[in-house]
């Protein structure tokens, strides 16, 4: 059997699951994780928890109440 050179086809995108790594929710915001923890500091960033290994992760719930906030606030 010969290869043509062809990738399978990606699957469709993965349902949003419960909890946001930093970086995942960097990306959905398109800001720096510098950034981020600069909100964090200044108690500003959605509500976190910590991990025994010291990650952090944030509730996909936390996340849109956080931008529920901020759209409520820009009228």
């Amino acid at each position: 059997m010969s290869t043509t050179g062809k990738k399978a086809p990606k699957s469709a995108p993965a349902k949003p699951r419960g909890w946001l790594t930093v970086d995942e929710l960097c990306d959905e915001l398109c800001i720096a994780k510098s950034t981020f923890h600069d909100w964090r500091a200044k108690g500003r960033a959605p509500k976190c928890v910590k991990l025994p290994n010291g990650s952090l992760r944030i509730k996909r719930a936390e996340f849109e109440k956080f931008m529920s906030a901020l759209e409520g606030a820009a009228w």
